[in-house]
């Protein structure tokens, strides 16, 4: 569907897209999930044959009396922000029950509602996306990159790039908003935008799925404390701690509820820990990272703008970290992987694993600056050489990505690239 006749805005092709259209041809129905603002609907009217909007007065009146009505119009039929009337989703799946096509329905959500025993499950019927905002390759639409994540998968060979960018760019580029509206912003007017984006998260959303006892300005600083462990393990009890200075004798238990909250608008994204079998007894450790949905939002809840963290290389290391989280979480939607991370009690670890659905795995780590990627190397080989490659089988590639680097192959064949060279 044209999106400009329909919302005036051009549509901006983005990685998820590919994967859409192949879960269209496979399940009668599609859910595609992330935060507000990340681009869900344009994507979803790109796909789509007929929409309806469910925030509109109008459809809001239509479904108190004639809910079915709303799942009639040619399909892919969008079914925008469906969580503000879950009882579509078990109208949708008898639809589809009741018909053997593919591509019925494409329902886009802000927030994921709470559990509900009287609605059915989707299994079988319904395909989950996730959504997130604009990586790197996205907003300087260069999908097409040098160093493509489906040609590494597949064996192919990478060809040495010497293209590259300073610190002070990188720094520009994690503290700039991947949000689509955002894209034609001043600096100040984004930073503006992502503050009241974070305020109104706090302030409504939260409380628009759950009842919550603390004032916003706890939600606020929790998240700054997500923000301040962002790609590091983390614990709810050094969350807890982190609080406190706004919510004193603030709970595990409570900070726990509200990061659920916060994962279930999307805005925390939860990278969990990879478990394979090992070779020696070393344990492994299974904290989860968790990561906002956004590193500008992280950047924005620190106070940083690109001048700070410029004269902050350790907390621009973690936002990049984070960065490249968020890029390769993009990049696997398209294969059907996930990005996970690894780590034992002997101190070997790999920023991220990219894992896909049939067992198949790489290794990757992050280094932000081309310094450390002899040591980044080290590191990933040791990592690979504590798993036990004959039970979960040797890597299909090994990573480094880099924010000042270049793109070339190693000796030992591990390819480093600079984020903003890697695509789809």
């Amino acid at each position: 569907m044209d999106t400009s006749a329909v919302l005036g805005i051009p549509y901006r092709t983005r990685v998820i897209d590919e994967a859409l259209q192949e879960a269209l041809q496979t399940a009668g129905a599609v859910v595609v999930e992330g935060p507000r603002a990340c681009g869900k609907t344009m994507t979803a009217l790109h796909a789509a044959d007929s929409f309806v909007f469910l925030d509109d007065p109008i459809v809001e009146q239509q479904l108190e009396i004639a809910a079915a009505s709303l799942l009639d119009g040619a399909p892919p039929r969008l079914l925008d922000e469906w969580q503000l009337a879950p009882e579509l989703w078990n109208l949708v799946r008898r639809a589809v029950d009741r018909s053997a096509e593919p591509g019925r329905f494409i329902l886009t959500g802000s927030a994921a509602p709470a559990d509900d025993v009287t609605r059915h499950s989707g299994a079988g019927r319904f395909l989950r996306l996730r959504q997130r905002t604009l990586a790197w390759c996205e907003r300087t639409d260069a999908l097409q990159g040098p160093v493509s994540l489906t040609s590494l998968i597949a064996g192919q060979s990478v060809e040495t790039d010497s293209h590259s960018i300073g610190f002070e760019e990188v720094t520009r580029r994690l503290v700039a908003s991947g949000f689509p509206a955002m894209q034609g912003l001043s600096p100040q007017r984004q930073r503006r935008s992502l503050d009241a984006y974070l305020t109104e998260i706090a302030r409504t959303d939260v409380r628009g799925i759950a009842e919550v006892r603390h004032d916003p300005s706890v939600i606020r600083r929790l998240i700054a404390a997500l923000a301040r462990s962002s790609a590091s393990p983390v614990t709810f009890g050094v969350l807890a701690a982190d609080t406190a200075a706004v919510a004193p004798g603030i709970k595990d238990t409570t900070v726990a509820a509200y990061v659920t909250l916060l994962e279930r608008l999307f805005v925390v994204d939860r990278q969990s820990a990879w478990t394979p079998q090992l070779r020696s007894r070393a344990r492994l450790r299974s904290k989860d990272k968790l990561h906002l949905a956004e590193p500008s939002l992280a950047a924005v809840a620190l106070g940083a703008d690109a001048r700070r963290l410029s004269g902050d290389p350790e907390t621009a290391g973690l936002l990049f970290e984070s960065a490249v989280f968020h890029d390769l979480s993009v990049l696997a939607e398209r294969v059907g992987g996930e990005i996970r991370h690894y780590r034992d009690s002997n101190g070997r670890e790999l920023d991220a694993v990219l894992v896909l659905p049939d067992g198949r795995w790489a290794a990757i780590e992050v280094k932000l600056g081309a310094g450390r990627i002899v040591s980044a190397a080290q590191s990933v080989a040791a990592a690979v050489a504590a798993i036990d490659i004959e039970a979960v089988g040797a890597p299909m590639f090994r990573l480094i990505v880099t924010g000042t680097g270049t793109t070339f192959t190693l000796d030992d064949g591990t390819v480093t690239v600079p984020l903003h060279r890697l695509g789809p």
